[in-house]
């Protein structure tokens, strides 16, 4: 077997049971994963350098085919509602069948850590069927420098086959899916297959950690978090789409980084060594610092449009997909941290895109409400984010990130409910959402308001302004904030059609109630009623 690459001599592939590999090309840095990609036509240089590929028909995660062995360490403390099961010896079917399947291939491996804060990081080693695999998760993880790497021994693998195609029978997953993510966390091994969306390797990182991270007493969150020069941290908690990067990429404010932290007795610190930014219309006007990372050399871009003659890429098309991704390393943010670690928390932002636009742009919470709408975790999804799907639908991920939370979700509530009241921290709740009427009747909320709005916030001149008690949620709401239209801060105002907003908010309001039941036994009465009421006559 030929081997490439800065690596551990005495801990390489065969560690994981690989035999009879062609070659195995370790810790490979940007120009040679270029060279590799394109020579084997997994992908194009665009102009400004970036490296863009094609994921095929998985345009995002797949959820659904994630599976988890059930065994003596995860029996009793798995949340199982969220996550389905397979057997030890199924995930063993499973591995064997891919070290048969690159017998007499060529693989690409990354060392590399996942978490900033040296006391609880993983180190992770990935092998990587695709070059560009490689390189995505080189920018998206952290980087040991390179005498680290030469006595490196993993305590996470993780390998992405996407040529390769699961049997449901033999290894447990979907019947007539052509997809699967095993996770054996006894073993801390992860198997990906059938997929070349390159987001399944990260999120694999940032589940792990949230199984082993709260019996540790720290507090895994799937949030952007930045840090003002006074010291001064806040956290955006969101789902997909409703701002977490952007508004995150503040000029006046250090970026920590933009997806997965950890919130511990030292403070946040990142998992992550880069930033996975949303793509679709994508301008140098709206986001100059995502923009200027995004055309670059050494970024990745999945499933951006581009013309073949010029090869300058067409952040408006969605053609491919609404979910166009853009990948790089944290340094390409000129005002980035460069330890990925700061203090604890003054502000946690929770972002919600309400498409149904009766939200409030701002909203202060209780702490019983903070715990509330972290367990709750909601957002509105519209026609066209994803296949099938038709005009606009509520979605409740808990934690703002159901699909990464191996425990059940009150563990991770209770953990943030406790840091909250321990470091006395200010939460607020921010629709980017619609206003003046749902998605295709209203319009989005300006940017511009919704950045004004966390500058007071964040600044603390916010909090001295007079609020009302909005009429259908329970939180409050400011009445006046200078540069923010006035009606902005009255939902209902904004809308033609009074009784139809009232009619649009009820009908949220039950949906935030029916969804919290499964919770009610897991929180105390406090948290139960901080829910969504109408409590006096609409305004």
């Amino acid at each position: 077997m030929q081997e490439t690459g800065v690596r551990n001599g005495a801990y390489g592939a065969d560690k994981i049971g690989f035999k009879g590999l062609k070659t195995v090309h370790w810790n490979l840095i940007e120009p040679a994963l270029y060279e590799y990609a394109i020579a084997g036509g997994e992908a194009t240089i665009v102009q400004g350098g970036a490296l863009c590929a094609e994921t095929g028909h998985h345009t995002g995660r797949s959820p659904k085919d994630k599976h988890t062995v059930c065994d003596a360490l995860t029996e009793n403390s798995m949340w199982w509602e969220g996550n389905r099961k397979i057997t030890p010896q199924q995930f063993n079917n499973l591995l064997e069948d891919f070290i048969a399947h690159v017998k007499g291939k060529k693989l690409f491996a990354q060392d590399l850590y996942g978490g900033a804060d040296p006391k609880y990081r993983i180190k992770t080693r990935v092998f990587t069927e695709l070059a560009w695999h490689s390189l995505f998760i080189r920018q998206l993880l952290i980087r040991p420098v390179a005498p680290e790497l030469e006595d490196f021994v993993p305590e996470l693998t993780i390998v992405d086959l996407p040529s390769f195609r699961p049997d449901a029978k033999r290894h447990g997953g979907r019947e007539g899916s052509d997809t699967m993510v095993a996770i054996d966390f006894t073993r801390k091994i992860v198997l990906i297959c059938g997929s070349s969306y390159a987001g399944e390797m990260k999120k694999s990182v940032f589940t792990t950690l949230n199984f082993y991270l709260p019996a540790q007493g720290v507090m895994p969150m799937h949030c952007s978090a930045n840090v003002g020069h006074g010291g001064d941290v806040a956290v955006f908690f969101g789902l997909s789409g409703t701002g977490k990067t952007t508004l995150s990429a503040d000029p006046n404010r250090i970026l920590i980084g933009d997806d997965e932290h950890g919130w511990g007795p030292n403070g946040v610190f990142n998992f992550e060594g880069g930033c996975y930014a949303k793509c679709i219309r994508l301008s140098a006007e709206a986001e100059p610092e995502i923009y200027a990372a995004t055309n670059r050399f050494g970024a990745v871009l999945e499933n951006v449009v581009f013309d073949p003659e010029t090869r300058i890429p067409d952040y408006n098309d969605d053609s491919k997909t609404e979910n166009t991704r853009s990948a790089y390393p944290l340094d390409f943010i000129p005002n980035a941290s460069r330890t990925g670690r700061a203090g604890h928390p003054k502000n946690i932002i929770m972002l919600t895109a309400d498409a149904f636009g009766v939200m409030p742009p701002i909203a202060k919470l209780s702490p019983a409400q903070a715990m509330y709408h972290f367990l709750s975790g909601y957002t509105a999804k519209v026609a066209g984010t994803e296949k099938g799907l038709v005009g606009v639908q509520p979605e409740f991920s808990t934690c703002f990130g159901a699909p990464f939370l191996p425990r059940p979700p009150a563990e991770y509530g209770n953990l943030l409910r406790d840091y909250i009241a321990k470091h006395k921290v200010d939460c607020w709740l921010v629709n980017s959402g619609w206003t003046g009427g749902a998605y295709g009747v209203g319009r989005r909320m300006p940017i511009k308001a919704t950045r004004t709005l966390l500058t007071a916030a964040l600044d603390g001149s916010l909090k001295s302004a007079s609020f009302r008690t909005d009429p259908y949620f329970g939180f409050s709401v400011p009445t006046s904030v200078p540069g923010v239209e006035p009606h902005l801060l009255y939902p209902m105002k904004t809308w033609k059609d009074k009784a139809e907003f009232d009619t649009t908010a009820r009908k949220l309001v039950k949906m935030f109630q029916d969804n919290f039941i499964k919770f009610e036994k897991q929180v105390d009465a406090e948290v139960k009623a901080a829910a969504p009421e109408v409590r006096i006559a609409a305004e």
